[in-house]
């Protein structure tokens, strides 16, 4: 938030410049990095990079910063507990975070259902285990996606991946039997129909075309499905929908999956977005917002499918005693007042958020969200890479995400003071580009 009067921070500054050199020498080319930002500290909702400039947080880590950086209360349950044991493979051993963890999660799930858990690293790594369990479980091998869904960039989840080409390029064959379908993506409505009137065709689609010509349903093992399209946009689907894929699932026998990796663990204001729509899954994976920045992941399914024999599926360092302590810790905030903060402060940002859209309506085609996961969609594509731009060299660090939208996601401590602080960069970013395009 320094500097964020002036039009634009110099970054990066010389220290940053000097570490970016050196980086790129030693790492991957094929991580993006979308912004020259060095990070030396952060606490709360701000960053603070090697040169001194702060930055406002609107990203979270991609929605894993729950709790904000460094949140005391979780520094000091891992601290706490890297000073009583770090590792002991819960594959093999048995230790009190991993069974107080997984006693938790299985508590959060949807009532009155039994369920069982199994810790990851990642979100990637949960949804491999997620495919795994439903093929186990059911002897079927297909899988449903949907059209600008993210679930990793492993080869299976890659499989299932299809929010940007990229992601896919060069890495083929991938899983076969994945078959995408569109998603309920109302402003871009794949069929050009308009809902309620369209009588939810993305989903009579699957049976009427999919199922009828190309895929057989009694091989379909699961349809996987994110209840709010992340990386594809932040879309949220009309009331309904979600119902519908259940109720279509449960025609044909087919266990149904919530990818909740980026919109569960109280980003919209409940702790799986699922219960916004009524729906329960057969199978839950979560990870980002979990631990508030530590590797942790979870596969959440129904108990009578969580039959598969000993050692058939396993992880060294899934279920870390430090991540866990982390993510119970985590938990705790999250249901004594991050998760109701969501609720509040992203309603705040939306009804605000709503008056910029009214005032930029040939800039903002959309604002849509739940809680603290909400999406501003672009009436192109070059509006949303130069709004996100902007607003990093203002000092509030946003995400593109979908073909034209940018997302904000800060943590989940976000007081109605940074959100305004955010909305003037914003409305100052979209000034600007109204002017560059002569409005």
């Amino acid at each position: 938030m320094q500097n964020s009067r002036q039009p634009r921070m110099e970054i990066p500054g010389p220290k940053a410049q000097a570490l970016i050199e050196s980086d790129k020498r030693v790492t991957s080319p094929s991580l993006p990095h979308v912004y020259p930002l060095v990070a030396d500290h952060a606490e709360g909702c701000i960053v603070t990079d090697v040169d001194g400039n702060r930055f406002l947080d609107f990203a979270a880590g991609i929605a894993v910063c729950a709790t904000g950086h460094c949140h005391p209360r979780v520094v000091q349950a891992i601290q706490d507990q890297a000073a009583r044991l770090i590792h002991l493979c819960g594959s093999d051993f048995y230790y009190l975070p991993y069974t107080e963890l997984a006693t938790k999660l299985a508590s959060l799930a949807p009532a009155p259902e039994s369920w069982q858990v199994f810790l990851t690293n990642s979100g990637a790594e949960a949804v491999e285990g997620a495919l795994k369990l439903a093929r186990y479980v059911t002897g079927r091998h297909r899988f449903l996606s949907f059209f600008g869904a993210f679930h990793g960039r492993t080869l299976g989840a890659l499989s299932l991946t299809a929010s940007k080409t990229k992601y896919r390029r060069g890495f083929g064959p991938l899983l076969s039997g994945v078959t995408h379908v569109p998603y309920a993506d109302c402003l871009n409505c794949h069929f050009n129909l308009e809902f309620p009137d369209c009588h939810l065709a993305c989903v009579s689609h699957i049976e009427k075309d999919v199922f009828a010509y190309t895929v057989p349903p009694e091989d379909v093992a699961a349809v996987i499905v994110e209840p709010i399209l992340g990386e594809g946009g932040y879309v949220v689907p009309p009331p309904g929908w979600l119902p519908a894929l259940r109720a279509l699932c449960d025609r044909h026998g087919i266990l149904l999956i919530a990818d909740e990796v980026q919109s569960g663990m109280g980003r919209t204001g409940k702790m799986f977005a699922m219960e916004h729509f009524g729906v329960v899954p057969d199978i839950i994976t979560v990870a980002k917002g979990i631990a508030s920045g530590m590797p942790l992941g979870a596969i959440i399914a129904k108990s009578n499918l969580m039959t598969w024999e000993k050692g058939s599926h396993g992880s060294t360092f899934g279920g870390n005693p430090v991540a866990c302590a982390a993510a119970l810790e985590t938990i705790a905030l999250l249901e004594e007042e991050l998760m109701e903060n969501a609720s509040q402060v992203g309603g705040y940002l939306l009804e605000a958020l709503a008056d910029l859209q009214a005032r930029y309506p040939t800039l903002i085609a959309d604002v849509r969200g739940l809680g603290l996961m909400i999406g501003i969609e672009f009436q192109n594509a070059q509006q949303a890479h130069t709004a996100a731009e902007a607003c990093f060299y203002r000092g509030l660090i946003v995400l593109e995400c979908g073909q034209k939208a940018i997302r904000l996601s800060p943590p989940l401590v976000v007081t109605h003071e940074e959100s305004d602080a955010a909305l003037k960069i914003l409305a100052d970013v979209l000034d600007e580009i109204g002017a560059m395009n002569g409005q």
